[in-house]
Order: structure tokens, then C-alpha cells, then sequence
């Protein structure tokens, strides 16, 4: 049986990727359902390995034995030592190399090589220091993948919720909140939650303001000048949305129940009730590439880094997802 080879990206070293991989690369129900490669170092993994007592015996791939893996393994995607960092320290060089994890991987899932890209966290600040600007995954695979369109969807059994804007000031949402661009969302998460949920999704619609707006008491009528307007134009090719929804009581229990996807305005309005709800549980996902990328919902955790305590139940959510989804 020919199954599908997922890239796992290790994430920053000096984080919690290594171990949750280490995890990953031992789980037997994830072998059978995929091949998980994980694009990282071999010998950081070995040294994770030695220090948390975790089991590590994967096969060593090199770039012309990807296409004909078949056991989960590990490919060296980036050159990186222990010389180089300490775990749970910041430091250019771990962001330097999750970030030559994260491009070998999507240059071969671009090349058909792998079936998709699952990730594991990677720490900004330690990209910054590296001289990459990124502010995050998402950014980094629209421009390597040159997507016209796309935008980051969180799934979990709690909620489901994609981001109109995401890593971006407070300040700065109102002028990037276009009618264009929540159409895109709108018809990516749509898209997204027919393969996901089998079926047309009910999706609801968050105001940006206080009150949906108050019928133009706070804001500047977002709600009526630019969402409304572009729930109307994806409703007339027959979604099913709700909306604009105040945001404060568009998450209650009730509601979530019976709605299958939040289109959130910006970042903390989706994520503040995916972490309370579904922390280490949810998959994070980019819609619109042309290949599969999905993520862990939390970050590197640098506080319990390298001491065996990190959850892996987030990566081996994600990889099951990329396999869903694959290409």
C-alpha cells in the first residue's frame, strides 16, 4: 500500500518541535495512515532523543530517497548543531535553519516529492534575528508558493475559525478588512470545509466592532460598507452564512454547535476562543496554495523545551490532517 509521504518540518530546534517529532516518528497509528518525514536535523533529534529518553531508530533519507520512502524517517533539510544553540534559548541560527526546513519543504511538495507540508512551530523572534522577515508560516508559504490568495483556517471538534487578517497590529485591521478580501476567505474556508465536513457548511460571519457595529454607533460602518456587501455577493452562489455577528456572544456554546466555520476580522477575535476551547488540540491550516500545509496550534514553548513535556497530540492532529487533504 502506497501511502502518502508528509514533510514534517521540525520547527525551531531550541523548542518543543524536536520532541514532539521524536513522538511522532514513534506513533504506529500515524505510520498507517502516512509516511511522516521530518525535515530537520538527524543529529539534534538524536541529542533530544538522549536527553528526554525518548526512542529514536527512524531511517535517514537523503533527497533522492525521498520520492521512494516508505517508512517514517528523517531527511537533514538544514545544517545545524548543538554547537550552535541551546534549547529553550533564542538564537539566529535555529531561526535560520526552520526557516531552510520550512523552504526545502515546500520546494519538494511543489515538486510532487511530498504530499504535503505539516509544520512545527517555529519562534518569530528568532526568525527576526536571522534577517528573515516573516512575521509567521502563512506569509512565508504564500510568497514561496507565489498563491494569489490565501488565508490561515484553525480546525478543532470545539471551533473552526479562518482569519481575514492575521499577524498584523490592532491599528492596522481596519484598513486591510476590503470586500475583496473577505469574498476570498469566505470562498477559501467554504472550499476548505466541504472536503473537511463532507458537506455545504454553515458558516458565520464576525463583525469587526463592538456590537457588530450598533447600526453604525461604533466604527466607521464596516459592517454595513464592506461585509454585509460581500456576504451578499458569496451568498448569491448559494453559501450559508450568518452575520455579522457581534463577537462577543458569536462563540456561545449553542451557536458553535450548529456552525461549522467563524470568519473572524483579525487574529485574537478567532484565536482567543481556539486556545481556551481547543489548546494543543486544534490543526492549523493555509488555504489557497497549491500544495498542503497545515501546523500545530501552539508555539515553541521554550520554557519547557527539551524536557519531555511537550503535547503531541497537536503535530499528530496536523499530520492526520495534511494526509486528509493531500493533493
Amino acid at each position: 500500500m502506497n501511502l502518502p509521504r508528509i514533510a514534517v518540518t521540525m520547527g525551531d530546534p531550541a523548542g518543543v518541535g524536536p520532541e514532539i517529532c521524536l513522538d511522532l516518528l514513534a506513533n504506529e497509528e500515524i505510520a498507517k495512515l502516512c509516511t511522516p518525514i521530518v525535515f530537520g536535523s538527524h543529529g539534534v533529534l538524536a541529542a533530544c532523543a538522549e536527553r528526554t529518553g525518548k526512542p529514536f531508530s527512524p531511517a535517514i533519507y537523503s533527497q533522492s530517497d525521498l520520492s521512494s520512502a516508505y517508512q517514517p524517517g528523517v531527511f537533514d533539510a538544514a545544517h545545524i548543531s548543538m554547537d550552535d544553540f541551546a534549547p529553550g534559548k533564542i538564537n539566529p541560527s535555529t531561526g535560520q535553519a526552520a526557516y531552510d526546513f520550512i523552504t526545502t519543504a515546500i520546494d519538494l511538495a511543489l515538486d510532487g516529492v511530498v504530499a504535503g507540508v505539516a509544520t512545527a512551530p517555529i519562534n518569530k523572534e528568532a526568525l527576526q534575528s536571522a534577517g528573515i522577515h516573516f512575521p509567521g508560516h502563512t506569509e512565508i508559504f504564500t510568497k514561496r508558493t507565489k498563491a494569489e490568495r490565501s488565508c490561515m483556517l484553525q480546525v478543532s471538534d470545539e471551533v473552526t475559525a479562518s482569519f481575514v487578517t492575521v499577524h498584523v497590529g490592532l491599528f492596522e485591521v481596519p484598513s486591510l478588512i476590503t470586500e475583496d478580501r473577505i469574498v476570498d476567505v469566505i470562498e477559501l474556508t467554504r472550499s476548505a470545509m466541504k472536503r473537511i465536513r463532507g458537506h455545504e457548511p454553515k458558516m458565520v460571519v464576525c463583525g469587526l466592532n463592538p456590537h457588530a457595529g450598533e447600526g453604525g454607533l461604533f466604527g466607521n460602518r464596516e459592517e454595513e460598507r464592506i461585509i454585509i456587501p460581500a456576504m451578499n455577493r458569496v451568498a448569491q452562489d448559494g453559501a450559508i452564512l450568518e452575520g455579522p455577528l457581534p463577537p462577543d456572544t458569536a462563540f456561545l456554546d449553542w451557536r458553535r454547535k450548529e456552525t461549522d466555520a467563524f470568519i473572524c476580522m483579525y487574529h485574537d477575535q478567532g484565536h482567543i476562543p481556539l486556545k481556551a476551547l481547543a489548546f494543543d488540540r486544534a490543526v492549523n491550516t493555509t488555504l489557497g496554495l497549491p500544495i498542503v500545509r497545515t501546523s500545530v496550534d501552539h508555539g515553541t514553548a521554550l520554557d519547557i523545551a527539551w524536557q519531555g513535556k511537550a503535547n503531541s497530540r497537536s503535530l499528530f492532529e496536523a499530520v492526520e490532517m495534511a494526509a486528509k487533504l493531500r493533493k
